[in-house]
């Protein structure tokens, strides 16, 4: 029984260290590859029950394998912006060429740590191995809202074509500007002046808001008041679409600032923000002239009229010049007029148990039921690592290990060989006893 056993042993000993074996190969095999996982092979006994008269009986071993998910790759820097990894905790979500054109319901979900993504003919960001990249689409604003995050349902592949063309309008106007004192004084002329603004409309096209400052000349003195109106060149230029008075403070505390703002017809102050609402031919405008008794960017100082930090947002008509993926996986179309617009977000998942994910090849996992069902983060919130452009994945293998591994492994499988020998020499011993 005890021979026999040992053979057994003998033989099991072959077949783990064969598994071993397979672990190391595919584990040298892929040390290149971006975002592979190792494999480790661990060995365990196998213990038969004994007898009580002293024998003993070998039980052998047996090998299981597992994937080690949670190791994480050094980060390679590459000329892509769309080669992403994640630094930290968390994989991206991804699907399969399928998952393309499947409804929601029907998609699967997959994996992985990095992928170097390029849009295909369709403009979906894809691996070269055919995983697709998933994220959380946002709305012409650039919000995301209030997603799914235990769920695949309000992931989307990530097509950019969509958004090829895109202008901003304007919605805020700074009015960096000096009026000259010496223009309220008794004796002035009492001429406007005209201060021309362009600004965009929804449809990026350029327009012009023409405000015209119109001093307050008094008998005697000074007034420090002003009559500012806005004119719409997209509409009727010689009628105003609203007028508000500005008056400002002379005294030693006030040095030139706003005293007040008094909104006139198709104008509202807002006292917070210090800004004056006017409804242009498109969309209201905010023409920001600052708040009352602060430090305000619209003064009345004993200089000539200097509009000198007039600054506003929006952008014209611009065509999709490249994409980018910032630390929060927000994913952002750059425009050549150099306009900046969300267009997804890309999540980070985390699983309790990532060594649980089953593997399904191009360096892809999928939940299983030893890994735990997922959640998925704003990256760098929570657990979740950040996201990482310009960057990809190394593969978590250490040549040097692997090859030791690889020596050790070798003498393990000839010892066992000399096993199985050193019984066959045994029994032909025992038969020629017998003869």
């Amino acid at each position: 029984m005890s021979i026999s056993s040992s053979l057994n042993a003998g033989v099991a000993g072959l077949a783990v260290n064969s598994v071993r074996l397979a672990a190391i190969s595919d584990n040298i095999a892929n040390s290149g590859t971006f975002g592979y996982k190792r494999v480790d092979a661990e060995f365990s006994d196998l213990v038969l029950q004994q007898g009580s008269d002293g024998a003993y009986a070998a039980g052998g071993v047996r090998a299981s394998t597992f994937r080690d998910v949670s190791a994480a790759g050094s980060l390679l820097t590459t000329a892509n912006a769309t080669d992403l990894a994640v630094n930290g905790r968390g994989l991206l979500p991804v699907t399969d060429l399928a998952g393309v054109s499947a409804p929601a319901a029907n998609r699967s979900l997959l994996l992985t740590a990095t992928g170097s993504f390029s849009p295909d003919q369709s403009g979906v960001l894809r691996t070269s191995s055919g995983l697709v990249l998933l994220g959380w689409p946002a709305d012409v604003n650039g919000d995301i809202g209030a997603p799914v995050r235990d769920s695949a349902a309000s992931l989307e592949p990530v097509q950019i074509n969509l958004n090829q063309f895109a202008a901003s309008a304007t919605t805020e106007v700074r009015l960096g500007v000096n009026l000259p004192a010496a223009e309220t004084q008794a004796g002035a002329t009492g001429d406007a002046l005209t201060l021309p603004i362009e600004y965009f409309d929804t449809l990026g096209r350029s327009q012009t808001l023409e405000i015209r400052f119109t001093p307050t000349v008094p008998a005697a003195g000074s007034s420090n008041a002003w009559t500012a109106s806005v004119f719409d060149r997209a509409g009727d230029p010689a009628v105003p679409i609203a007028s508000f008075d500005l008056t400002f403070d002379d005294s030693l505390s006030g040095g030139g600032a706003l005293a007040s703002v008094v909104p006139g017809a198709g104008a509202s102050f807002d006292l917070v923000s210090g800004s004056v609402t006017v409804n242009a031919a498109s969309n209201p405008i905010s023409l920001v002239v600052g708040t009352p008794g602060e430090a305000t960017p619209l003064t009345q100082l004993s200089a000539s009229f200097t509009p000198v930090a007039i600054s506003k947002n929006g952008a014209p008509l611009g065509n999709l010049a490249s994409v980018e993926v910032d630390e929060q996986g927000f994913l952002q179309a750059i425009y050549d007029t150099g306009f900046r617009r969300t267009l997804y977000q890309i999540p980070i998942a985390d699983v309790p148990n990532f060594n649980g994910l089953d593997a399904v090849g191009s360096q892809a996992f999928q939940i299983s039921q030893d890994s735990g069902d997922f959640y998925l983060w704003d990256a760098g919130d929570g657990p979740a690592g950040s996201t990482v452009g310009f960057a990809l994945a190394e593969s978590t293998t250490d040549i040097a290990s692997e090859l030791t591994d690889l020596i050790q492994t070798q003498r393990a499988y000839s010892s066992n060989a000399r096993i199985i020998q050193t019984v066959d020499e045994i029994l032909q011993e025992t038969t020629n006893i017998i003869r």
